[in-house]
């Protein structure tokens, strides 16, 4: 139980277990499976077993048909596996009735992806946005065993007149919400006070963007000689980092290294990172960073533009960066489009190929930003309007 007085659900880290991924008949079958087998690995589980299915609809009830819960059953049992993961949300109906079904915990893609950022928070508004994100979630399951609080101490003191436990939970944990959020506004407004700061400094803001794990940690640091975390796994950055960085012909510009962004992101961390991601939201330039040696590339970028799109970041002008072309065999260099300016980048953060090219997209961006901001009239309170810049 945590300080808050909610009950804290088990981490899905300890403990051996089993996959569930039934083909729905969408695009991506097979790329989604192995993506849910590395967030798997990426939380500490070990996969004792897959299992997998055709489905034209899910089953109301269990999600899956009766006959691929029998061989899930089956499939825990004899791996000794104690967790079914499903690559699929599900309703607090369905985990239900399938945890009694199994006899063994289930969670969806939802939980998994919270259990990885709940490992991973470092910073303390990450840790509050994570906590926020995952009693949202919670929210809709408190029927699943919240008594937690009766048994400790009866009620008594706790129940407001005609109370019941589970309206008694949603109250507390409606509370703890509401800290959270006052928490999460407070840390916004401090950001926005050192956002108009660099307004005022006319400081060129980049943010680095991209699907999770396609190197953009290890760009930012291969630009900034910063120390962040990278590493080759999902989600190995969360918490956003900025550094400020001096390039020839542009001046002081800042560098900002964002959460990674995946296929279904659940929605409640979109909420709770929208502070962070207020960072993307406000920048001048947006470097999209994509895995050039993942055969499902294309896709990968519709979903970061997706997601920048639900955050009001899709009209900020940005640049793909093809990171990682030592995997893929690929020369590093830089495309312009018809009107010269360049949209695209080759490079390899890994081995420094092509990270010129990348200053020199920056440098030209830049450039462009403040020949726009010389001929662009002041708004009316006193600060630059916003500058778009076609790229």
């Amino acid at each position: 139980m945590d300080s808050s007085g909610i009950l804290e659900r088990p981490a899905a880290s300890a403990g051996n277990a089993v996959l569930v991924a039934l083909d729905l008949g969408g695009e991506g079958y097979a790329e989604s499976l192995q993506e849910l087998e590395l967030l798997a690995a990426s939380a500490g589980l070990k996969v004792r077993g897959v299992v997998r299915g055709k489905r034209v609809r899910p089953d109301p009830a269990l999600f899956a048909g009766k006959g691929k819960v029998e061989e899930l059953r089956l499939a825990l049992v004899e791996s000794g596996a104690g967790l079914a993961v499903f690559n699929h949300e599900l309703s607090p109906a369905q985990e239900r009735n399938l945890e009694r079904t199994l006899n063994a915990r289930v969670i969806d893609r939802t939980a998994l992806i919270l259990d990885i950022f709940a490992q991973r928070a470092k910073s303390h508004e990450g840790k509050v946005q994570v906590e926020l994100a995952q009693l949202e979630h919670l929210a809709t399951r408190l029927v699943r065993g919240w008594t937690h609080l009766e048994r400790q101490k009866g009620g008594i003191g706790l129940r407001g007149p005609g109370e019941t436990q589970l309206e008694t939970d949603r109250r507390l944990l409606g509370k703890r919400v509401k800290v959270l959020k006052e928490k999460l506004s407070k840390l916004q407004r401090q950001r926005d006070v050192q956002r108009r700061a660099r307004v005022r400094g006319d400081v060129t803001s980049v943010s680095l963007v991209g699907y999770t794990n396609a190197g953009k940690s290890t760009l930012f640091n291969a630009l900034t000689h910063a120390r962040a975390y990278a590493a080759d796994q999902l989600f190995a950055t969360l918490d956003t980092t900025t550094r400020r960085l001096h390039l020839p012909e542009a001046g002081s510009i800042t560098v900002s290294d964002t959460v990674g962004f995946i296929r279904e992101l659940p929605h409640t961390l979109v909420e709770a990172f929208r502070a962070t991601l207020e960072e993307t939201v406000h920048a001048d330039l947006l470097l999209h960073i994509v895995d050039a040696s993942s055969s499902v590339r294309d896709q990968q970028v519709a979903e970061v533009n997706k997601v920048l799109e639900e955050i009001g970041a899709d009209a900020i002008p940005q640049i793909l960066v093809w990171n990682k072309i030592d995997l893929a065999s690929l020369e590093p260099g830089i495309e312009r489009d018809d009107c010269g300016n360049i949209f695209r980048v080759r490079l390899s953060a890994k081995t420094g190929a092509g990270l010129d090219d990348l200053r020199q997209a920056v440098i030209e961006a830049a450039t462009s930003r403040a020949r726009r901001a010389q001929s662009s009239p002041e708004t009316t309170q006193g600060e630059p309007a916003r500058k778009i810049y076609v790229t």
